[in-house]
This record gives C-alpha cells, sequence and structure tokens, in this order.
C-alpha cells in the first residue's frame, strides 16, 4: 500500500497541507520548516494504529498534548486534521483508500481531546463516518479511534495494519558503540537504531545472512580496507555484536566490533538493514549524516535497487535531506516536495514548471532547488 496525497490542518509547521507523495519522495527545506514535523504525522498514525499499547491518547500524550500539536498559525481554528490518501499499488486502476481524522479540545470540563471527524472511504464508497449517532450519545467514544479498535475497524483494518508497520529511522551510531554503559530502555519503534543489533538476533538465519551478504557487498566498495562482515553473540554474556574484517599487515587482518566502527559505516549498515527489513512506509532522517559525499549520491539508486529487488512488491520511503549530493542524484525531479516556510506556516509543493524545464536542460534538482531553502540573510551569520 501506498500513500498518494496527504493534507494536514493546524499540524505543527502547517496551518495548511496538501501535496502528493512519490513511490520515493524527498522532502527538503530549511531548518526549522518543517521536515522532521511532516513526518511525524505518520509516526503519530503509527500510534494511533496500533493495537497492542497504542491509540489517539498515547499518541497525544507522546507529543505532550494537543496544546504542542496545533499550529501556532492557526489563530481561532481549533481543529488538528490529517487526511491520508492511499492506493493499494502504482497501478492506475488499484483499490483507492482515504482515511481522515479531525480532533480538538473539547473546551471545557475536563480538556478531553475529542474526534470531530473520522472518515474512512474505499474506491470512492463511504465505510466509515463519525461522529455518528452512538457516538454523540456518549462522548467518551470520542475520545478513540476507529482505527485502533479490532472490534470496529474490520471492514478497513488493512489500513491500520499498514500505518502501524512504519518503520522511522535517524540512527544515532553513538546508542551503539555504548550500549553496555547506557544500557537504557530501547524507545518503542527504535526511532534511533539503538536496538538495531536485537533486530538482527531475531531475524531468521537464512533471512538474516542473505542480508548481511547484501550489506557486506555495499561496504567492500564504500569502506577502505573492509573485508568481511559477520553477526555473533558474545560467548559470555551472549550479547549480540556485528565484526567486521579488515584487511590489515597481520595475515588474517583485524576484526572489529561495532564500538570501534565509524560513525558512518554504522549508519551506511543501518540504513542497508532499514531498507531490507519490513512492508510498511519507510522514513528515513538526513540519511547522508557522517557518510561521505560520494557515497550519498548513490543513496536514490540504493533505495531504489535495494526496493526493486523485493519480493514483497511496493515499498514507499520518504526522506529528508539537506544534502546538495542526495538531491543532485535524484532521477525524478517531481519526487522531490519543497517545504517553505511564510507567515502563515509552512507550505510544500513540487518543483513547478519553471523549475522542470531549468532541469529538462541540463541542470540537477539540487541546483534548482535546494538554493530556495537558504534562509534570505544567511550571509548576516558571518557578522556574529
Amino acid at each position: 500500500m501506498l500513500i498518494t496525497r496527504l493534507r494536514l490542518k493546524n499540524w505543527r509547521n502547517f496551518r495548511e497541507f496538501d501535496a502528493p507523495l512519490e513511490l520515493h519522495a524527498f522532502v527538503i527545506g530549511a531548518n526549522a520548516s518543517g521536515k522532521s514535523n511532516l513526518l511525524d504525522v505518520f509516526r503519530f498514525l503509527r500510534t494511533v494504529a496500533q493495537i497492542d499499547g497504542g491509540g489517539l491518547q498515547k499518541a497525544l500524550k507522546e507529543r505532550g498534548g494537543i496544546s504542542k500539536l496545533r499550529s501556532l498559525h492557526a489563530r481561532k481554528d481549533p481543529e488538528i486534521s490529517i487526511e491520508v490518501e492511499l492506493s493499494e499499488s502504482s497501478d492506475e486502476d488499484a483499490a483507492r483508500w482515504t482515511y481522515a481524522l479531525s480532533f480538538k479540545a473539547e473546551g471545557k470540563g475536563a480538556q478531553r481531546v475529542l474526534i470531530t471527524r473520522e472518515v474512512v472511504s474505499h474506491n470512492g464508497l463511504e465505510i466509515l463516518n463519525r461522529p455518528e449517532k452512538v457516538d454523540l450519545e456518549d462522548e467518551v467514544r470520542l475520545t478513540q479511534t476507529h482505527l485502533e479498535q479490532i472490534n470496529n475497524n474490520a471492514s478497513f483494518r488493512q489500513l491500520a495494519d499498514f500505518f502501524s508497520a512504519t518503520t522511522y529511522l535517524h540512527l544515532v551510531p553513538q546508542l551503539l558503540k555504548f550500549s553496555d554503559e547506557i544500557s537504557g530502555r530501547v524507545l518503542e519503534s527504535d526511532p534511533f537504531g539503538q536496538g538495531l543489533l536485537q533486530r538482527i538476533a531475531r531475524t531468521p538465519q537464512k533471512t538474516q545472512a542473505a542480508r548481511l551478504k547484501r550489506i557486506a557487498q555495499a561496504l567492500a566498495v564504500a569502506v577502505p580496507l573492509f573485508s568481511e562482515l559477520q553477526f555473533k553473540k558474545d560467548d559470555v554474556t551472549g550479547a549480540p555484536h556485528l565484526e567486521a574484517r579488515f584487511t590489515h599487515w597481520r595475515e588474517h587482518g583485524a576484526w572489529q566490533r561495532e564500538e570501534q566502527l565509524s560513525d558512518g559505516t554504522l549508519r551506511l549498515i543501518g540504513l542497508l538493514w532499514a531498507l531490507q527489513e519490513g512492508d510498511g512506509l519507510l522514513l528515513l532522517e538526513e540519511p547522508e549524516l557522517s557518510l561521505n559525499d560520494a557515497i550519498v549520491e548513490y543513496i536514490p539508486l540504493m533505495i531504489e535497487r535495494v526496493l526493486r529487488s523485493r519480493k514483497k512488491g511496493e515499498r514507499q520511503v520518504l526522506v529528508t535531506t539537506h544534502s546538495d549530493n542526495l538531491i543532485a542524484a535524484v532521477s525524478d525531479p517531481s519526487a522531490v516536495l519543497l517545504l517553505e516556510p511564510g507567515q502563515n506556516g509552512t507550505t510544500a509543493r513540487a518543483p513547478n514548471e519553471e523549475e522542470l524545464a531549468a532541469m529538462e536542460n541540463g541542470l540537477n534538482p539540487a541546483e534548482v532547488l535546494l538554493p530556495k531553502t537558504r534562509p534570505a540573510r544567511i550571509e548576516q551569520m558571518g557578522l556574529f
């Protein structure tokens, strides 16, 4: 299943947002323009849709309540709205879905957050439209979505399954390198890659070996002196470890564990593992960090080729980035989504006709679009 369009109202940076999404979309914009907040829409829906320990109220609590979500540009309109259009595949005749959710604080008493609208349609046929009569008779029902309730989502459960399968990755190498010292709780859904080794350990042996072999092939090209990658458990503690061998003056080279690997190597391993793991929407936050520019240039191609080789069909990937090299390598300019902050919040758009013409005449997407993410008075930074 793929998300084809997203509409938002009063969601953080976005007073109004309406944009199509490609199979592989690359989101660019200035700092604080809303790139991370845009990805968080799908993390929010993931929590709402999770039957085990999820739900609307948990999604709100994790973000500090509705006041932290509601756009500062909202003025007098208190309602937050999310509307997602989906397709079961990229085929033109594939089945289409729409899921819309709106909510606001009730403005009295306990200040509960209540659903003001929850709508599901399939191929244009409406199969859910809340509030219903029973909701209005018992307003407590409006604190929960039908999306999160197995007794009520039978006719559109595949939407709940899709949203709850979303993966977000912004791997922080130090969480892997110093896992013994940190020994902290892995955050739910593991957004920072802290549980990468545990996820590899839980993967069936045959699948694990195939994925690691493919990662090793990439590392052999990208990492100087790299020769071999293996996954093993500590003989004493049973803790899982990644080990990489590098050619060395010694005959058999030298093995290094994850705590000795570079940040870039760990982030590349995490990226390549995430591309091969799971079936739901994949959200990648600035995958270029710590990587050499020459490697970054191939991230769009790696995404395309790894996902093309999948046996389970299409998988959608949304990427946020600041990288010239990454955006320059995007083969389809329409896949770039430009966020533009303004007095009434951030808006989003695909390249316009003038920009597309410039790219057709030899300029790459980075040359045309990234200059438009520069702060207008950036030269004054030198006066600090």
